[in-house]
Parts: C-alpha cells; sequence; structure tokens
C-alpha cells in the first residue's frame, strides 16, 4: 500500500484498519511512509582490524566485512561500524488480545500494541509469519514508527502492553529496548515474542526493561534445530533459564508437529528439564502445527497428539499446560493445580471467566502465579 491508497483508504483519519481487529488509532503524522532504512549503531558487536565486525547480539556470531549483513538480514557493517537498518521501522502493527502471543498469566484480557519489523536470526520451515521474517527490509513496505510514537499510540487505544512479535524482536533489539523504556516512563508494560536466539548478555540487558518474555521451543533435539530451524537449541536452553531466574515472567511455547518432535520419548525429557531448570509453575503451552511456509507435506497435528503430550506434562508435575489453536478445548482454561477448579476459563483468545482473587484460587485461596494486575 503506498501512502495516496493509506489516506484514501482511511479517508484521512486518523485510524489504521487492522484486519481482524478493532480500529487501532494512530497520530499520522508520525505515519509517515519511508522507502529508506535506518542507519542506528547497533548493540553488542566487536571491531576487528580492516573495518570487519562481529556480531555478539545472538549465537550465530555473525563475522562481517565491509558492506556485509548478517544473517538476520537487518543488520549492516558500513566502513567498520555495524548498523541496525529497521530501527523504528515497523512493518505490521496490531492491536491484539495479549491470549493470542500466548500468554495466559499475564494481564488477563489486556489489549496489545503488537509490532514487528522484517528480519529473523533463524529460518524455521514452519513459519506462519515469514511473508516479513524472512525478507530484507527493503523487500516488504514498512513505516516510519519511533518509539515515541509507538508509547504514544498504546496510550491512544488503551493499550496497557506493548509486544514486540510477530517475526523475530531478537533482530531489533535497539527498536525494542528504547521503545520499552519509553514505555515505562508512561506505566506500559513490555512483552517479548521470542524463538530465544540470543546469547547472554544481550538477555540480561533485555530483562532490565521488559516485564514478560513467551519463548518457543521448536523442539528438544538438536537435530530439529539443525534440519527445520536452522539454529542451535542449547543457547535457547540457557536463553529459559536465564529468564526463569529473573524478575520477568516467562511462559514457553511448543508447537507440536507430527512426526517431528512429537515422539513421546522427547517431549518427556523436555518435561522433566522444565520441571528441574525452571520449576512447576511456568507455564507450557502445546500448540497444534498447521501447514504452512516450506512445511506443507505435514497434515495438521491430531488433537489427540495433544492431548498425550499435555497428559506427559501434567504426570512429570507441571502445573499449568495448555492446548494451542484448538479454540473451546478443554486443555485451554487454567485450573488450580491444589483443589482441580477452573479459576480462568477462555475460548479462543476470550476470558469467558475469570475466578482468580488477589492472584489466587477464590476456591481454595492457593497463589496462582502470574502477573494479574
Amino acid at each position: 500500500m503506498n501512502r495516496r491508497q493509506f489516506f484514501k483508504t482511511t479517508g484521512g483519519a486518523s485510524i489504521l484498519a487492522c484486519s481482524g481487529m478493532s480500529s487501532l488509532l494512530i497520530d499520522m503524522h508520525a505515519f509517515q511512509e519511508k522507502a529508506n532504512l535506518s542507519k542506528v549503531e547497533a548493540l553488542f558487536y566487536k571491531k576487528h582490524p580492516d573495518r570487519e565486525i562481529e556480531c555478539v547480539l545472538c549465537p550465530r556470531f555473525c563475522k562481517l566485512g565491509d558492506k556485509e549483513r548478517g544473517y538476520c538480514g537487518v543488520r549492516e557493517n558500513i566502513g567498520g561500524t555495524y548498523y541496525t537498518l529497521v530501527y523504528g521501522k515497523a512493518c505490521s502493527i496490531h492491536v491484539d488480545p495479549i491470549e493470542k502471543k500466548p500468554l495466559f498469566h499475564f494481564l488477563p484480557k489486556s489489549q496489545a500494541l503488537s509490532i514487528a519489523t522484517a528480519g529473523c536470526n533463524v529460518n524455521c520451515k514452519f513459519c506462519q509469519n515469514w511473508e516479513i521474517s524472512q525478507v530484507r527490509p527493503e523487500q516488504i513496505h514498512h513505516i516510519d514508527f519511533p518509539p515515541d510514537s509507538v508509547v504514544k499510540s498504546a496510550k491512544k487505544n488503551n493499550c496497557p502492553v506493548i509486544a514486540y512479535t510477530y517475526s523475530e524482536p531478537i533482530v531489533f533489539y535497539e527498536y525494542m529496548v528504547d521503545t520499552s523504556k519509553e514505555a515505562r516512563k508512561k506505566g506500559i508494560k513490555n512483552v517479548v515474542i521470542t524463538g530465544g536466539h540470543i546469547n547472554p548478555e544481550p538477555l540480561e540487558k533485555l530483562i532490565e526493561v521488559v516485564d514478560s518474555i513467551k519463548i518457543d521451543l521448536k523442539a528438544f533435539s538438536q537435530k530439529f534445530y539443525t534440519n527445520y530451524v536452522r539454529g542451535e537449541l542449547q543457547p535457547v536452553l540457557e536463553a529459559i533459564k536465564i529468564v526463569a531466574t529473573s524478575n520477568v515472567w516467562l511462559e514457553i511455547v511448543y508447537l507440536v508437529i507430527p512426526t517431528l518432535n512429537d515422539s513421546t520419548k522427547e517431549i518427556r525429557k523436555m518435561c522433566k528439564w522444565i520441571l528441574r531448570e525452571v520449576g512447576p509453575d511456568i507455564p507450557l503451552h502445546f500448540s497444534r502445527f498447521h501447514p504452512m511456509y516450506l512445511m506443507k507435506n505435514l497434515p495438521p497435528t491430531p488433537i489427540s497428539t495433544l492431548i498425550k503430550v499435555r497428559d506427559i506434562a501434567l504426570e512429570e508435575g507441571i502445573h499449568y499446560v495448555y492446548i494451542g489453536n484448538v479454540p473451546g478445548h478443554m486443555a485451554e482454561n487454567t485450573f488450580c493445580p491444589n483443589c482441580k477448579k477452573i479459576v480462568i476459563e477462555r475460548r479462543g483468545y476470550q476470558i469467558q471467566k475469570n475466578n482468580l482473587k488477589d492472584g489466587r484460587c477464590k476456591y481454595c485461596n492457593h497463589i496462582i502465579p502470574g502477573v494479574w494486575t
């Protein structure tokens, strides 16, 4: 959509219509279409002789000569200085329910202003947002949306949360961090929806300015990460442990893909690891796979498989285990691990009933871990 079409669609008013969403109030002065990319110096890289650099943001440790880009495609060495090309260049902006992320123990029923730029530091063959994650920034329409404009739009749209999501927020790290700092000044919380493919130091710095992180654990084997993600498993496990020991709320999502990462042995091994390393109270979401991107040869995950892996997690002692992408399933609900009653009833992304009182089950007074207010 070009600028003329944009204004025609909105009638010149301060509304950007989001597909399937309620209208999004925006500041038209902030939303001027930009063909150019940003040139903001990146964080977390090392300079080497002959204008070479080494990126230390993620486990790829890209070593780049002058005019070369990292694997993510959105960070470039220009004359021996590393720059992010997507700072403030949003290619996707929506207002979503927080449950869509999914975050089930973080401000239920909240609306999150969700933003993304182009780029990713892995290449999942099953990516549902491949149109923006697997392209370079000049290949996709984006608009100028600097941190202060993001925060203003969140306030205008009554969004208590800003979510960094859709593609991979790690690749727009500087933009995310600066926006989070601005948001905190206005009392707005920040959530990160990520694959967790990040090095410890930048993750620890990120934790200082955000409130919740949801990590997609793609599988529990390096073979899967090598063949279908083009990434590393161990750094993701380290990221999960780092977040779990911080004050930032953590939830884990595991997309169950038939024949590839759904073996009961692998699932049980993963659940034992979660219980040992992060404890029983971190919510674990098993999501249903649907064929897309480069993986259209497999069927959707059978619901029976999702039930089976959820039962394994519960057997191992994980307290809050959910089934995702199956609207109306009873495993969308939050059950009190003490009295077994439903404390939050959901259908899809909608909250039907909330039986929490001050973060406790209203039936037995058991503490339900999460961020509720």
